[in-house]
């Protein structure tokens, strides 16, 4: 039987996403660098529950992969333009019994990825991820972080650990190089109790909940960012609604579309660079016949051009 990958001639790199190239992170030439980790610091109590989520979106990307100057339509021109280059550098060899190590590694490429001028693409994996990545931009300071997200994570610790999923925006809050906290998509109860919300109010954060997408809640984040920031976008899979992304931990009614979501990372890319993005929190073991993970490919791949027209433009 002829598949979607035949009929529109994918093809490039095995398992990589959208069939790019094969690098390590640091390779010189590199204009926008894709690499994964299936955790960095999980509870004791769950685990490495998303595991397997960065090859889950590889593999959502099969159909579509092998050829770039192929017309997004979410874009409006081709997937990449002409000359810009972007790798896929594979997964960490993170284990999830020393936290550690794992966020020392995810800086550590992090790092190398920025070293070299390119924007880091994280896959996930756990929602804890962030906290390295955006420790990595010590030395590239400031920065914004527009957190879309269906919780705020501003717990100071759960089960005695502070390095955890639901810390990700306090620890990010506590990062000297860290100007600016915008946070949408907030909704329903999770696990944050009134101490976490007023430590994120008192901060500064800018917290824009789900429900007020509807009116003007998109405008006003991006009024929020100033021109020519250097903003790390952080999108938790769960910001997004159940009905269409399933594969997460905890599905919240009142998510966010995907148009919303494609108009405020579009939304973000006029306004400011994108130094940086992660897409975290996909839960292979939840997903639906793999609605999520095309889902999460298809975001991804419209990232990818969003980053690679403002690589273009600026020469």
């Amino acid at each position: 039987m002829v598949g979607l990958k035949d009929m529109f001639g994918g093809g490039g790199a095995p398992g990589s996403f959208l069939g790019l190239p094969r690098a390590e992170p640091g390779a010189p030439g590199a204009d926008i660098v894709i690499f994964g980790a299936d955790c960095a610091t999980p509870y004791k109590s769950v685990g490495p529950y998303c595991a397997e989520g960065p090859a889950a979106m590889r593999a959502g990307s099969a159909a579509y992969a092998g050829d770039t100057a192929k017309v997004n339509f979410d874009l409006g021109g081709p997937v990449l333009l002409a000359g810009v280059r972007a790798i896929d550098a594979g997964d960490l060899s993170v284990e999830p019994s020393d936290p550690a190590h794992n966020r020392a590694l995810i800086e550590a490429t992090t790092r190398a990825v920025l070293s070299t001028g390119a924007v880091p693409v994280l896959l996930g994996g756990d929602d804890s991820l962030p906290i390295p990545l955006l420790a990595a931009y010590a030395d590239h300071s400031p920065i914004t972080i527009l957190q879309i997200d269906a919780h705020i994570d501003w717990r100071d610790e759960v089960e005695g650990e502070r390095w955890g999923l639901s810390s990700t925006m306090r620890r990010a809050s506590e990062m000297p190089h860290v100007e600016r906290i915008i946070q949408v998509g907030a909704r329903g109860v999770g696990s944050a109790r009134m101490d976490a919300l007023k430590a994120a109010q008192a901060w500064g954060a800018h917290l824009i909940p789900a429900h007020e997408l509807d009116t003007d809640g998109i405008e006003r984040a991006l009024a929020l960012i100033p021109e020519d920031a250097q903003v790390v976008i952080c999108f938790d899979c769960d910001a997004l609604d159940p009905s269409i992304m399933p594969a997460v931990i905890a599905p919240t009614a009142g998510g966010l579309t995907y148009a919303q979501a494609l108009r405020l990372i579009r939304g973000v890319s006029k306004r400011a660079r994108i130094a940086g993005f992660d897409l975290v929190e996909f839960m292979p073991s939840n997903d639906r016949d793999g609605v999520g993970a095309v889902l999460a490919a298809q975001l991804l791949t419209t990232v990818l051009g969003l980053i690679g027209r403002q690589v273009a433009a600026s020469g």
